[in-house]
């Protein structure tokens, strides 16, 4: 029973998997910005062209 008890150990957080300051992380975040921005402006062209097609 002794030999069960020790002492406890301590937890720490773990580390990210990469810096966020890396400029591959910044590159990809923008693209993922721009596609974004691109998907939206594609959406609203089509609004616009369904709403404004003669009937």
């Amino acid at each position: 029973m002794i030999g069960r008890l020790g002492p406890m150990t301590t937890h720490r957080a773990p580390k990210p998997l990469a810096d966020p300051d890396r400029p591959v992380e910044r590159a990809v975040t923008a693209a993922l910005i721009l596609a974004t921005l691109a998907g939206l402006g594609w959406i609203v062209g089509m609004i616009y062209t369904i709403a404004a097609w003669p009937l």
